[in-house]
């Protein structure tokens, strides 16, 4: 188990599916209070219900990152519940239980442009809005946003998500400034291509399995590969480390 993570309260948001569900178990599995939020409701609820059930203390919340009102009633909510807010994962994002166009930019359309822009980094600006006002009376709180290894390696296709995640890095550093008189740490997380699709086609395992051979580690990465790093940042053995990107994809990209 982490130390310092115990009784501390996390809001993950994406937490009902794929690696945002891992984090949250693992939170709960460290004895740390977790709000699951996530714009499917029902898997939101299902995830604090498999915690509840392995003694963790959790809460499933319809969140839609993309509405301010929808994560300043999320900050609310997890005040009433639990009286405090410690750790804030920005994870939820247009990427696989949400279908996205991974074409070239010419068939991109502008709505899905927008769509991705809302929900990929104005969702990361609005939630952490939603939270600062009590990490900040708190004089204390870890905010870990999640980009992706797309932006360090330049993948082709799908420009608009690569881009939304560059933002998300650029966020972070100017957050982490913004807020270490706080004693706020602001960091953020670069996946590598996850196996993070529920029931994954052969399609999708044939993709995934494309990204190994660009790796110094040879095999395809599980959303439990991510654990460790999150902990990580959300635990005072971070406590010192503020506006960094952390590349966890097997070795694909050197920082």
């Amino acid at each position: 188990m982490v130390e310092g993570l115990k009784d501390k309260v996390a809001i993950v948001t994406g937490g009902g599916h794929g690696i945002g569900k891992a984090y949250c178990l693992a939170f709960g599995r460290a004895g740390t209070r977790v709000v699951v939020a996530d714009i499917d409701g029902p898997a939101a609820q299902q995830v604090a219900a498999q915690m509840d059930r392995e003694g963790a203390k959790a809460l499933g919340l319809r969140v839609d990152v993309a509405d301010e009102e929808s994560t300043r009633r999320m900050a609310a909510v997890t005040l009433e519940h639990f009286g405090r807010i410690d750790v804030l994962v920005n994870n939820a994002a247009i990427f696989a239980t949400i279908p996205m166009n991974r074409g070239g930019i010419e068939t991109i359309d502008p709505a899905e442009w927008d769509r991705m822009m809302a929900v990929n980094l104005k969702g990361v600006f609005f939630c952490a809005r939603a939270v600062l006002p009590t990490m900040r009376a708190q004089k204390s709180g870890k905010i870990i946003n999640i980009a992706s290894g797309t932006v360090l390696y330049g993948s082709a296709g799908r420009i608009h998500y690569v881009t939304s995640k560059a933002g998300v890095i650029g966020f972070t550093r100017t957050l982490a400034r913004e807020v270490g008189d706080d004693n706020i740490q602001v960091n953020c997380i670069a996946p590598g291509s996850t196996l993070s699709e529920e029931n994954p086609t052969e399609a999708v395992i044939h993709m995934r399995q494309a990204a190994v051979q660009a790796r110094a580690l040879k095999r395809i990465q599980k959303p439990e590969d991510l654990v460790g790093t999150m902990l990580f940042l959300a635990s005072p053995l971070s406590d010192f480390m503020t506006g960094q990107t952390v590349s966890v994809d097997g070795g694909q990209n050197f920082l």
